[in-house]
């Protein structure tokens, strides 16, 4: 997340450095919660399909189609035939549902089952009482909240920050400020990267919360419990920006001069790295 600022050129920093290596695939750690499907038991054991936090729905599609073994588009074209139990408000929009998990697999298993399982598992998840404490507490539904903390799982550099990022995204709501969340931008260019220029914060989408008002129509990815947590009991704070100077270094302020030193701090760190 970064404020655009009057300087040209200047590049922002956007999500967690992890990113890039979900964009290869190549996830370097990954917290991934079990969860048994009662699929029967064969000799060798049942493989796995690991989902990590933060996943959007068009890589898990691409998982599960090689874990399957079928061809790639199978699964998003079983979406229909799923009949998923999802929420009003995600219109069939799975985004958000799939719940980050390993889910073993076998020869029984099918697309439609294997995201049955994953937003059946979201359900249970999101659906617990302090869950919904926390959505009416900060006067927005669970929907929202998974929106929320997708936006969280997208843009905290670690899990002890994702507290602070929630804090800032309710805040920037309290106070009618754009959320200006790169993340959204990221998911609206269907890309992963850690720069946005000042150009990519005009396109013309509801994904563009530079340019508009309120949260993303949808979540962009699948948040873990963490990122839930988060949204639903965010940390107290006044903070209304932030930036990820470098890795494991996340500043937080409710002052957007600082903000600035931070971000060019940012800059030149970015450039000297180059």
């Amino acid at each position: 997340m970064q404020t655009k600022t009057p300087r040209r050129g200047t590049i922002r920093l956007t999500r967690r450095g992890r990113i890039a290596l979900i964009a290869t695939g190549a996830v370097a750690a990954v917290t991934a919660v079990a969860v048994p499907l009662l699929l029967p038991d064969d000799s060798g054991g049942p493989e796995s399909l690991t989902v990590p936090e933060g996943w959007r729905t068009s890589q898990v599609y691409g998982a599960v189609d090689k874990a399957l073994g079928v061809p790639a588009g199978t699964t998003k074209k079983a979406l229909p035939k799923a009949h998923l139990k999802l929420p009003r408000d995600a219109r069939g929009n799975p985004e958000g549902y799939l719940f980050p998990a390993t889910y073993p697999i076998n020869d029984k298993s099918t697309p439609e089952s294997v995201l049955s399982y994953m937003v059946n598992t979201a359900a249970k998840k999101f659906s617990g009482s302090q869950v919904t404490a926390g959505a009416d507490r900060n006067a927005v539904n669970i929907y929202q909240t998974v929106t929320i903390a997708s936006v969280i799982e997208a843009e905290a550099g670690s899990k002890a920050d994702m507290g602070k990022v929630a804090r800032v995204i309710y805040n920037r709501l309290e106070q009618g400020m754009p959320l200006q969340m790169d993340s959204t931008i990221n998911y609206a260019l269907n890309r992963s990267t850690l720069n946005t220029r000042d150009r990519d914060t005009k396109i013309n989408s509801p994904y563009n919360t530079y340019t508009r008002m309120g949260l993303p129509p949808t979540p962009i990815g699948n948040p873990g419990e963490a990122a839930m947590r988060a949204a639903t009991s965010p940390a107290q704070g006044d903070w209304l920006y932030f930036v990820t100077v470098k890795p494991g270094d996340t500043r937080f302020t409710s002052n957007f001069e600082e903000h600035q030193k931070h971000v060019a701090e940012f800059n030149k760190n970015k450039s000297e790295n180059s």
